[in-house]
């Protein structure tokens, strides 16, 4: 199943647009018999710490599953295998110069192996990584369209509210 949750384009204005695609997700483990995720922290364009699901630019000669597994491993220190493409998010903002058309691939993984750090992030962007219950997610992350997609992977996984 393919979700795609699109913010729209703003509107008006002249300033040149801009495409980008990343790729991220949901890396997930049973600690103590209890299905958890690996998400970060990071400050929003305002400051305020955010938490929220671990992703990034989808680089040169790189697929967005390749770029998931890497992002995820850089902002959390956890090694995952893809199970499943979760779905897409899509949206636009504002930048000093321009409006960016983003678009970003979210995948279900199960950890493979590594240890929960932030320290390892090459842009330094998440400043904490944690493991949170999927069924306390909802609370937890900043974001609609994120919160969307951990309800797909719940329902994947079949873990009860």
């Amino acid at each position: 199943m393919t979700s795609s949750f699109d913010s729209g384009a703003p509107q008006g204005g002249s300033l040149p647009v801009v495409e980008e695609v990343s790729a991220g997700g949901l890396v997930v483990d049973a600690i103590d018999g209890v299905a958890q995720a690996a998400i970060i922290a990071r400050r929003n364009r305002g400051g305020k710490l955010e938490w929220c699901l671990p992703k990034g630019h989808v680089e040169a000669g790189e697929t967005p599953v390749d770029a998931a597994v890497r992002e995820i491993q850089e902002e959390t220190g956890i090694v995952g295998e893809v199970v499943k493409h979760l779905g897409t998010i899509d949206y636009w903002f504002l930048g000093d110069d321009r409006r960016v058309h983003k678009v970003v691939h979210h995948y279900l993984l199960s950890a493979q192996g590594g240890e929960l750090t932030a320290a390892n992030d090459p842009d330094a962007e998440a400043e904490e990584a944690a493991w949170v219950p999927l069924t306390a997610l909802r609370e937890r992350l900043a974001y609609p369209n994120e919160r969307r997609l951990v309800q797909v992977a719940r329902k994947l996984l079949e873990v009860t509210p």
